[in-house]
């Protein structure tokens, strides 16, 4: 089945007196354009000249952007805030694009053909059909290790990443492990090194030579990034200290699942811990 031809009968109308997509055509030109350069050049940040969008910027406009210039009448969206289909952040996100661009909307990863999160990937595998973009706060990897933007650029250009490296292993001789939970660097294609987006370390093995166009959008930092299907995304580990996922005590207590991400809940009557699905797309799936 063609998930880009897939359409359900309770498609909305786009508000009258906007452009479709909301952005006018020359600003859908210019994310179009920066996000061809970052396709071709997997791991690089490509600034844009980031337009006003109508809500205030670090609440995802970057990803909004990104949606609403590739978005076509016939696409179905789906949207997720930390992996959660309700949360504010996605219910507004997905409303306001359903009325400037009339898509319909679904929680059921199989049938989106454009998924804008934030925080998390899916647990379910996407297809080449498939779209995700992430809202990005932060985009550049290396601005724990270096705070000028200028110096970073040179650093990418020239590869030099030893800055990043000695971070790594000072966490190593501090903590006794890499303990970066989320936007954990990698290395693209064999070349940049990439900030993930605040996804947590159990996503990050998702990226590698995955079948899905990943888009990566900072609206406040004006910078536009991507991964191509079907490229290296390798997570920066020691021979001595691997890359190692989050691991959890316990099954999810509503679905039972072992094999995805957890979110940990304290009851707050007898302090005890409860595990649920961070996805919860997923989790309603597996207990129908």
């Amino acid at each position: 089945m063609n998930l880009r031809s897939w359409q359900q009968n309770n498609k909305s109308t786009p508000l009258a007196g906007y452009n479709f997509g909301f952005m006018d055509d020359s600003a859908k030109k210019e994310v179009r354009r920066s996000l061809l350069k970052a396709v071709a050049i997997p791991g690089y940040q490509v600034p844009f000249s980031s337009p006003e969008m109508p809500i205030a910027r670090g609440w995802g406009t970057g990803g909004m952007q990104i949606t609403l210039s590739l978005v076509l009448p016939q696409d179905t969206l789906k949207v997720i805030d930390q992996g959660c289909d309700d949360s504010v952040n996605a219910v507004n996100i997905k409303k306001f694009v359903a009325k400037v661009a009339a898509v319909t909307s679904t929680t059921d990863t199989h049938r989106a053909t454009v998924i804008q999160t934030r925080h998390r990937i899916p647990e379910e595998p996407m297809t080449g059909e498939q779209m995700l973009v992430l809202q990005v706060p932060y985009p550049e990897a290396l601005r724990d290790v270096e705070p000028s933007e200028l110096e970073t650029r040179r650093m990418h250009a020239e590869g030099d990443y030893a800055r990043m490296w000695l971070h790594l292993y000072e966490d190593i001789v501090r903590y006794g492990e890499i303990s970066i939970s989320y936007r954990y660097p990698v290395t693209v294609n064999d070349r940049y090194i990439m900030d993930p987006s605040p996804i947590p370390r159990w996503d990050v093995p998702k990226l590698h030579m995955s079948e899905t166009l990943y888009l990566f959008g900072a609206g406040r930092e004006k910078r536009i990034y991507a991964i191509p299907p079907y490229t290296s995304v390798i997570p920066l580990e020691f021979e001595d200290h691997k890359f190692r996922v989050e691991k959890f005590p316990n099954p999810c207590q509503r679905c039972g699942s072992t094999n995805s991400y957890l979110d940990e809940i304290i009851n707050d009557v007898d302090g005890s811990r409860q595990y649920f699905c961070s996805d919860t797309g997923y989790c309603d799936k597996r207990c129908t």
